[in-house]
């Protein structure tokens, strides 16, 4: 794990962000009046994600579904551009990944960064072996390597794999590769690029962070709090 570019990345992030966010306001506005035209409702949409160390923060969307408070199934995480919980705006906004544009915010805020593993729903937290706990010594990322490699077409292992694979091996080449297929991701669709992981490369990674890392407590502890009793 390179700490001193994490730190750059971190402060680079923070600028490229705050720019963004200021030429992409009237975007940002426009999308924010449709949702509102369309049902009324809010136009943004917040969730308590796990981050760097095991903290919770808010992450924020814009609001792509008619009803937010619907059952979640962890293991049938891909909503279906059918589904008929997506409003019309939704369906657009989801297609060109535009629903991730207010966390630039969280960006700004220090909760994020811009390529790093994707922040999982609280649920989650209980899922992960000791080793695989190695993705949160990083901020979460509004675009991955697991979202260039196959996102939700990828099983929950592969998933897994490509978060710890990122953490490990993070640098400046591997940050350009993922920047240059997000845009073909969003351009072609997540399918094209699916590259699931054979069980050879998922015991070589494991083996390889138990021989190299050791997961800090404060992160072993906002994840098992329970083991704390």
């Amino acid at each position: 794990m390179n700490k001193i570019y994490i730190g750059v990345k971190y402060s680079l992030d923070f600028l490229i962000a705050l720019a963004f966010a200021a030429a992409l306001s009237p975007v940002m506005l426009v999308i924010a009046a449709a949702i509102k035209a369309e049902d009324g409702g809010p136009a943004i949409f917040s969730q308590w994600r796990t981050g760097a160390g095991g903290r919770k923060f808010r992450c924020y969307k814009f609001r792509s579904m008619k009803s937010t408070d619907v059952s979640y199934d962890k293991d049938k995480r891909v909503i279906a551009d059918t589904n008929p919980n997506l409003t019309r705006v939704g369906r657009f906004i989801r297609k060109f990944k535009l629903d991730e544009l207010p966390q630039l915010f969280n960006i700004i805020k220090g909760d994020m960064c811009f390529i790093a593993p994707r922040p999982l729903l609280p649920v989650f937290d209980t899922d992960y072996e000791d080793w695989e706990m190695v993705k949160f010594e990083m901020r979460p990322g509004l675009t991955g390597l697991g979202q260039v490699c196959g996102n939700g077409h990828l099983s929950i292992k592969d998933r897994k794999y490509y978060d710890v694979y990122y953490v490990m091996h993070v640098s400046l080449w591997l940050d350009i590769k993922i920047a240059f297929k997000t845009v073909g991701v969003v351009l072609f669709g997540e399918k094209r690029y699916l590259r699931p992981v054979s069980e050879t490369e998922y015991r070589r990674l494991k083996c390889a962070v138990r021989r190299r890392y050791t997961v800090s407590p404060e992160t072993v502890a906002h994840l098992r709090p329970s083991s704390l009793s």
